[in-house]
């Protein structure tokens, strides 16, 4: 399955993408960096939620969870054998964090006031820890909580974002702006890529575009309609002859 995969213009687009997205979230931060640096400042907002709970350091549990599912994800694409779904997964990453890394400076906001900052065995992975809008641990999760079919692997995925996102409130390391955008975005990609990205699915049978899928199956409530009259028919054909 991998070799069709990476013979695929599609695959390399998705990992250009997911390029993109990781060096454009980069790219936003520094000049955030270099933003305050001026001499300027980034607004720090009141937060309904966060102003009435107390201030708990769990960074290290959230940057943990977020790994651990990144691991099972791995695992659950060798276990299930799609790796022909690959370039899909890649590509809705990709987008999400060019869409994140685009709002970081549309929507400059400063870190909550109480944040300490991540735990020192994961603070390598981000050079300033600027941009909050939207959470991107939140987005991660949820983006890969959509994405599974197996019902064990969503029981997995959705207790680890209950905790990466329990725990991001607690530590204070994100607004609820933040995280609650987190999931609509992820939700309106994730709508987006099943209309119009199902050609990342290599060697699915609508690969080729939307005219195809047309082609290849009704729309749903032609389907429905269709299904429902045969149902009337085949019941008067049924109670016919018992009238006579």
């Amino acid at each position: 399955m991998l070799v069709p995969v990476l013979k695929s213009k599609y695959f390399y687009i998705a990992i250009a993408s997911v390029i993109i997205g990781i060096g454009l979230n980069f790219a936003s931060q520094t000049y955030l960096h270099n933003y305050m640096i001026e001499g300027k400042t980034l607004p720090m907002l009141s937060d309904m939620i966060l102003d009435h709970i107390p201030v708990i350091d769990l960074s290290l549990i959230y940057d943990f969870f977020s790994l651990i599912i990144l691991v099972v994800f791995v695992i659950y694409i060798m276990y299930r054998r799609e790796h022909n779904r690959v370039p899909y997964f890649l590509v809705l990453w990709g987008i999400f964090y060019i869409v994140r890394g685009i709002f970081i400076v549309l929507t400059p906001f400063g870190n909550p006031p109480d944040f300490n900052g991540s735990d020192p065995l994961f603070n390598g992975f981000s050079k300033f820890e600027l941009g909050v809008y939207p959470s991107g641990h939140v987005g991660n999760a949820f983006m890969l909580l959509l994405l599974v079919n197996d019902r064990i692997y969503k029981r997995i995925f959705a207790i680890c974002l209950v905790i990466i996102t329990a725990s991001l409130i607690i530590a204070h390391s994100h607004y609820s702006i933040d995280i609650l955008s987190g999931f609509f975005f992820v939700y309106a990609i994730k709508a987006f890529g099943d209309r119009y990205l199902r050609m990342f699915e290599i060697g699915s049978t609508n690969h080729t575009g939307k005219k195809e899928r047309e082609k290849s199956s009704p729309a749903p409530s032609v389907a429905f309609f269709e299904s429902h009259d045969q149902k009337i028919i085949d019941h008067a054909d049924y109670r016919q002859p018992q009238g006579k």
